[in-house]
């Protein structure tokens, strides 16, 4: 049983740290220090990893774009696992109908703009909506229309979430603020 008011909702959103993210990270940074190390092996003419022979290996051209693809891999690996060890695009979704308040905060990138925190009066949100695009890459997102405002996105984009899972969270949410739902 929750402890929390019945006019109290607070919903957490995971960001980017996620098992796949980290996942991904491993794999493209283990797979750009092979690159690295095969092209740099063929540059020294020494193998740096053992039982893997870069002798067919000519620095000029493959050893050099392999170098190259090595080290774009490098820092491609490195930005993933800093979006995952800053955890960004997580945060939570507080509605407070006792305040009247509403208030959604994200984590961003370090910076004067890393903490991404919007404040809303309930009484201008307007509706809860929600956009689904089905097809070979099917979106839905779900977000506040508020007036006077662009509409805030309130989950993340790459959440895997079904139609039906994402009418339900529309509807639970536009009764809990006493709002309508559009976009359906």
């Amino acid at each position: 049983m929750s402890s929390r008011p019945k006019w109290i909702q607070v919903e957490s959103i995971k960001g980017s740290r996620t098992f796949a993210n980290s996942c991904w990270a491993c794999i493209l940074v283990c797979g750009a220090t092979g690159f690295l190390l095969v092209g740099f092996s063929s540059c020294i003419g020494e193998d740096l990893i053992p039982r893997l022979s870069s002798k067919q290996i000519a620095f000029i051209p493959q050893g050099l774009v392999m170098c190259f693809y090595g080290i774009a891999g490098l820092f491609l690996g490195l930005y993933l696992w800093c979006t995952v060890f800053w955890n960004v695009g997580g945060g939570y979704n507080y509605f407070d109908r006792r305040e009247g308040i509403s208030s959604i905060f994200r984590w961003g990138f370090p910076g004067k703009n890393r903490r991404i925190h919007v404040r809303l009066i309930l009484g201008d949100i307007e509706a809860v909506g929600l956009k689904s695009q089905e097809g070979f890459f099917p979106s839905r997102v779900l977000y506040l229309k508020v007036r006077g405002h662009r509409s805030i996105p309130l989950i993340r984009i790459g959440e895997n979430l079904t139609l039906e899972d994402m009418e339900e969270k529309a509807a639970e949410l536009a009764r809990f603020l006493r709002v309508s739902i559009e976009g359906f």
